[in-house]
C-alpha cells in the first residue's frame, strides 16, 4: 500500500514538473503573446493561453488514460453502419491536428532559436546578406520532407 502511494506521488510529481517546465519555456519565449500580436487578436491573449493549457492537459490525460479513451471502438459499438464515415472523420482530424501541431512546434523552435539570437549570430558569422528567408523555407521543407518519409515507410511502427 505504502509503495503504491509513493509511485502515485513520484509520478504526478514527476509530471507537474515537466508542465511546469513547458510552460515555462512558452512563458518565457512569449509565444502565445507574440501569435497574438502577430494577428492583431491581443485582447484574446487569455484565451489564447488558457486554449494552451487546455490541450496540454487534454493531451495528457488522452495519452496517459489511452485505455479508456478509445472514442473510435466505442463509436463502432453503437453504429456499425457509419464506420466509413468515423474512418473519414478520424483521417481528417489527423490530418487538421497533425497540420497546427507542427505549425506550433515550428514556431516555438523559430521563437526559441530567434530568443537566443542564434539566427543573426549566425548570420554575421558567415557573411550571410541575402536569402534569409529561401534558408528558412528550405529548413522548413526539409522538416516536411522528414516527417513524410518517416510516416511513408512507416519507421514509427518500428520503434
Amino acid at each position: 500500500m505504502m509503495r503504491n502511494f509513493f509511485l502515485i506521488l513520484a509520478g504526478g510529481s514527476y509530471g507537474l514538473l515537466a508542465a511546469a517546465g513547458v510552460f515555462t519555456v512558452l512563458a518565457a519565449v512569449g509565444l502565445v503573446p507574440r501569435f497574438a500580436g502577430k494577428t492583431h487578436t491581443a485582447e484574446y491573449v487569455l484565451i489564447y493561453e488558457e486554449m494552451v493549457v487546455f490541450g496540454t492537459l487534454t493531451g495528457c490525460v488522452l495519452s496517459v488514460f489511452s485505455r479508456y479513451c478509445r472514442f473510435h471502438a466505442w463509436w463502432l459499438q453503437r453504429a456499425p453502419q457509419h464506420a466509413a464515415v468515423l474512418d473519414g472523420l478520424g483521417v481528417g482530424f489527423q490530418a487538421v491536428f497533425g497540420l497546427f501541431a507542427g505549425m506550433f512546434v515550428g514556431c516555438l523552435a523559430l521563437a526559441i532559436a530567434e530568443m537566443l539570437d542564434s539566427i543573426p549570430i549566425l548570420t554575421r558569422r558567415v557573411s550571410f546578406r541575402h536569402g534569409l528567408g529561401l534558408a528558412i523555407i528550405s529548413m522548413a521543407a526539409g522538416k516536411i520532407c522528414g516527417s513524410l518519409l518517416y510516416f511513408f515507410t512507416e519507421l514509427h511502427r518500428t520503434a
